[in-house]
């Protein structure tokens, strides 16, 4: 199981995003919420709100997942995977019942 930590403008774009995921059988869950964005642009500090979008799926859908995102905004953002080392059994029996294992490519 990864995580994919994707930093957005609204709630609305992480809603968009999270229904083509489901569509697509690339996620299974996810979660989003208002953050404030703090950052050093033009040598300024900026601060504004954003929104968190939190992907559970599989390993291997980080090239479709970010065709996904892409799909729906134009800006430059920050799409991070996070591995993790262990979750409850029945999420991931859930997991595994709705996105399907990539096969490896060679």
């Amino acid at each position: 199981m990864v995580l994919y930590y994707i930093t957005l403008n609204t709630a609305d774009e992480a809603r968009r995003i999270s229904r083509d995921l489901f569509e697509k059988k690339l996620a299974v869950c996810a979660n989003w919420f208002p953050i404030t964005c703090a950052y050093v642009w033009q040598g300024m500090v900026t601060e504004e709100p954003e929104t968190v979008l939190i992907v559970k799926t599989r390993a291997g859908y980080r090239s479709e997942i970010e065709a996904v995102v892409q799909q729906h905004i134009t800006y430059t953002n920050c799409i991070a995977e996070i591995t993790t080392s262990a979750a409850n059994p029945g999420f991931l029996q859930w997991l595994d019942a709705a996105v399907p294992e990539k096969p490896w490519e060679d």
